[in-house]
This record gives structure tokens, C-alpha cells and sequence, in this order.
């Protein structure tokens, strides 16, 4: 039976849902359009949160299985719209005169929307497999991705004639033979980003409360610990991994369809920390902080930018900074209760004169500790210093 705070939290879910369908009939063209890709990117957001705050993986390279799956759509969209023997015009920029057979295989739109999901699965399951295996974790792992993330971006534009270079792949045309740019198919774009949102959300949330998410989170608590009880957690670190690389593919391939166009500016070193930064502003823990740090810094980037262009980046910055030393459970913490401890500590230190408060609660800590060692609470009684 559920509990009355799950069933006030799936209502209030199932409002916010409502509210996010119906958001075509109260919302500009402009705005909707921008919410779309907003949205798009949550779903990425919620395979970070899944990977780097139940998983404690930190990826500084998401990007590049989103611009793996934003690409593998794009490819297919800009077939569509050419004739059976025609070419991409950077390829005849570039003095191409066939078709590459890897293009060839985007011909099929089912073929596409498969490699949109497995192509950048495969490649993080892949990665995450090879490396973990090896023992290798924290700042490393962030470090190999970052340098993933570099790489791929150069790769693509570096091959002018077969990716579009700095430019990247845009005029799409037709998609299932719908029109893109027609405000009908943009409507039910918007409606399917809603529903895929939605369904990666609850889905997510039933795997963390499953107990391979019990598993989980003791191996970001402590892997070693786990190992010692007999669980391997490579598998269960590449499967994550390999979740979230698949939601950053889809995510892609939305946010294409949304924008209109892809380029290494959108998957690269740069893209990839923004990535990082949505979901620490609203809290790498929680999906539903992912989703509303995505909104907010997103839209807080619109109308920034709009106002002063050069201004984002140090507003980025400091809210970033912010985070990291005020609220390091980002915007869900807010509703933590330890989440204000820093406060009252700082209140009391003030009261105090700058001395340290004693603290009851300190003191009841030393006891559970000692108790875990296997000290005789009631022989050694708490000192002086112990119980500040």
C-alpha cells in the first residue's frame, strides 16, 4: 500500500505533467520552442544524476554520447531530403564524389532511430567496461572522458567532407515523410519529448528503487566494502553507465530535431561541464532537482544572454561557486534538513564569540562510535573535549 507522502508526490508529478502537455495552448511559439529543447535536455540530465549521483561516477564527457546519438538522427534527416544519387553539399565542397558506405546504412529511418539509443550505449558500456575493470575511478575517469569529449569534437570537425565540420549538419527537411518545420510536427515533436521525458523519469526512479539502485548506491558509498560482500561492481558501474549514455543519445537526437542542427559546438569540452552544472544546481541526487537545474539554468541562459551576452559566463561561474560552498546538494537540498546545518553552525560560532558551540548531538556521535569499536560507553564516560 502507498504511503500518503508517495501518493502526494505521484499526484503532484502527475500535475506537473498536465501542465507540461497543455503548454502549447498557453505558450508562445518562441517559448515552446525553447522549452522543447529544454526539455530534451532534462533527459540527459536524468542519466547524469543516475550516473554521477546514485552511481558516484562523474562524467566529464556526457556530451559526446549525445552529439552519438544527435548525429545518428542527423545523418538520416539529411538523407531524407536529398535524391537517390544526390550528395550533402560539404561533401561536394569537399570533392567527394560517393556516398560513404557508413552513410549509406542511415538511408533506413529504422536502422537510425536504433543506433540513436544503442551506438552511444555500446560506446559508454563499452568505455565504462574497460576502464573499471582496470580499478580505475574518481578524477581519472573524469579526466578520460573530458579527454573523450576533446577528441570527439576535433574529430568532427576535422573531417570536413564526412561530418560537416565546424559547421555541423543543419537544413533538415523531412522526417517519415512529415515535414519538419511544420507547426503541427513541431506541436507533436514537443508532445513526444513531454511522454519520452516522462517515461525516462518514472523509469528511472523504479530502478533506484529496485534493489540493483539499493547496489548501487553502496557501491558510490563504499565499492570496496561491496566487493568484500561478494558483489562485482564493474557490471553493475557499466550497465549505469551504459543507461545513461543511451538517455544522452536520446536526448540528442530530440534536441536535433528541436534546434534544427547539430555541431561540435554542442558536444564538446565546453557543452559537457554546462552538462555537469545543470545537474549540480539542482541536485546531483535527485531526479527531479536534475530535471528543474536543467530548466533553470537553461532558461536563466536565454534570458541572459538576451540582456547581456558576455555576461553568462561569469553568472555561471558564480552560481556554480555558490553551489560548491552553499548548497552542495544543489536546489533539492533545499528541502534537506542537514542541508542548513552550515547555517546554524555559522549563527551559533557568531553568538559564540567565534568559539566552536558545544553540541549535544557531538557528543552522542562519539557515543555510537565508541560503541562501534567496542568501548564500554558507561566505564568511559564522554570528556570535556569529546562532547563539543
Amino acid at each position: 500500500m502507498m504511503s500518503k507522502s508517495r501518493i502526494i508526490k505521484t499526484l503532484l508529478q502527475i500535475v506537473v505533467l498536465i501542465g507540461l502537455l497543455l503548454a502549447p495552448y498557453y505558450l508562445s511559439s518562441y517559448n515552446l520552442s525553447l522549452l522543447g529543447r529544454f526539455l530534451a535536455y532534462a533527459i540527459l540530465a536524468l542519466g547524469l544524476s543516475l550516473v554521477w549521483g546514485q552511481g558516484g561516477i562523474l562524467c566529464l564527457g556526457q556530451g559526446v554520447f549525445f552529439g552519438l546519438g544527435a548525429y545518428a538522427l542527423a545523418l538520416h534527416l539529411k538523407l531524407a531530403g536529398l535524391g537517390p544519387t544526390d550528395l550533402p553539399d560539404f561533401m561536394v565542397w569537399s570533392g567527394l564524389s560517393n556516398l560513404p558506405w557508413w552513410w549509406k546504412l542511415f538511408h533506413s529511418a529504422a536502422f537510425s532511430f536504433a543506433a540513436v539509443i544503442l551506438i552511444p550505449a555500446l560506446a559508454a558500456g563499452g568505455l565504462s567496461w574497460l576502464v573499471f575493470r582496470r580499478r580505475v575511478g574518481g578524477v581519472y575517469f573524469a579526466l578520460i572522458t573530458q579527454a573523450l569529449a576533446l577528441a570527439f569534437s576535433t574529430l568532427l570537425i576535422s573531417e570536413q567532407g564526412y561530418t560537416g565540420g565546424f559547421n555541423g549538419l543543419t537544413d533538415f527537411s523531412t522526417l517519415l515523410g512529415y515535414t519538419v518545420l511544420d507547426p503541427k510536427f513541431q506541436r507533436a515533436l514537443y508532445w513526444i519529448t513531454v511522454v519520452v521525458l516522462a517515461a525516462s523519469f518514472w523509469f528511472l526512479e523504479w530502478l533506484l528503487a529496485s534493489n540493483f539502485g539499493k547496489i548501487l548506491r553502496a557501491i558510490r558509498d563504499g565499492e570496496n566494502r561491496v566487493r568484500f560482500l561478494g558483489y562485482n561492481p564493474v557490471p553493475f558501474k557499466a550497465l549505469v553507465f551504459a543507461i545513461g549514455g543511451a538517455l544522452a543519445g536520446l536526448s540528442g537526437a530530440l534536441f536535433t530535431l528541436h534546434a534544427g542542427v547539430i555541431s561540435p559546438a554542442n558536444v564538446g569540452v565546453v557543452p559537457s561541464i554546462e552538462m555537469i552544472a545543470w545537474v549540480a544546481v539542482g541536485g546531483r541526487a535527485s531526479l527531479v532537482g536534475a530535471v528543474a537545474g536543467t530548466l533553470l539554468v537553461n532558461f536563466g541562459k536565454d534570458w541572459v544572454s538576451n540582456a547581456m551576452p558576455s555576461l553568462w559566463p561569469f553568472v555561471m561561474g558564480l552560481l556554480f561557486v555558490l553551489v560548491v560552498t552553499v548548497v552542495p546538494k544543489g536546489l533539492s537540498g533545499l528541502w534537506d534538513r542537514d542541508s542548513w546545518d552550515w547555517l546554524s553552525r555559522a549563527i551559533s560560532r557568531w553568538r559564540s564569540g567565534g568559539q566552536p558551540p558545544a553540541s549535544v548531538s557531538s557528543g552522542r556521535n562519539v557515543e555510537h562510535v565508541k560503541k562501534a569499536v567496542g568501548i564500554d560507553v558507561a566505564a568511559t564516560p564522554l570528556s570535556e573535549d569529546e562532547t563539543r
